[in-house]
């Protein structure tokens, strides 16, 4: 127990600027304990995994990924840490509904923009760690707009899903997750040329003209 009488909480912080970085662990309450920081995807995934920390605060926009990943930023990072038993809790300076609803469905459990106070992020760090949703209230609409579809949208997701063979889907998520074809080709023992017709159909049927495309697409509709 901290003097406050909070257990401490172990946390990454997640964030391309040291100043950022820096400043934010200054200002956090004494119970939240910062064990490693990270500056883009890879070091990020990385740090998570070695700390297995309770909280991530977790900037959305990074450099890093990789190929295809490269776009995703924050949530290449919460996808790439799948394992781990670290929340995620966003921490950006855009309050944009397309970052917040994207990083929300990668699975981030709240949302907060960086002018809060270090007060009112050690706040959102311990209910996120406690299991609750947190997010800054003007944020907290975007969220309530975009769920309030989503028996709507999963009956158009399973209705796209319906246009690919179950051959066809295995090979979509695959590529979308990054793997080269030669690598597809070995994880369900076909051959490259069969994946490049798989691959070939998955785009035409889904209307799509490129792997970049198809990842932000099943990112979006969380089939990774």
């Amino acid at each position: 127990m901290t003097e406050s009488g909070l257990a401490p909480l172990r946390v990454v912080i997640v964030d391309d600027h040291s100043i950022f970085r820096s400043g934010l662990r200054a200002d956090l309450d004494a119970s939240v304990h910062v064990v490693g920081e990270a500056a883009d995807v890879e070091s990020a995934v990385a740090v998570i995994a070695a700390e297995r920390p309770d909280v991530v605060l977790l900037d959305v926009h990074l450099p890093g990924g990789g190929g295809a990943a490269a776009s995703l930023g924050g949530e290449a990072v919460i996808l790439g840490s799948a394992g781990t038993p670290a929340r995620f809790l966003a921490l950006s300076v855009s309050d944009a509904a397309a970052d917040v609803v994207r990083v929300i469905r990668a699975g981030a459990r709240g949302y907060i923009t960086k002018g809060s106070s270090g007060a009112d992020v050690s706040r959102a760090v311990r209910a996120v760690a406690d299991g609750d949703a947190v997010f800054s209230p003007r944020l907290a609409g975007f969220v309530l707009d975009a769920f309030g579809a989503a028996a709507g949208e999963t009956a158009a997701v399973d209705d796209e899903l319906d246009r690919l063979s179950g051959r066809e889907q295995e090979v979509m998520r695959l590529i979308a997750r990054g793997y080269s074809y030669k690598e597809v080709a070995q994880e369900l023992y076909i051959s490259v040329k069969t994946v490049e017709t798989h691959v070939s159909s998955v785009l035409r049927k889904l209307q799509l003209s490129s792997r970049h495309e198809l990842t932000v697409w099943a990112s979006e509709r969380r089939l990774l």
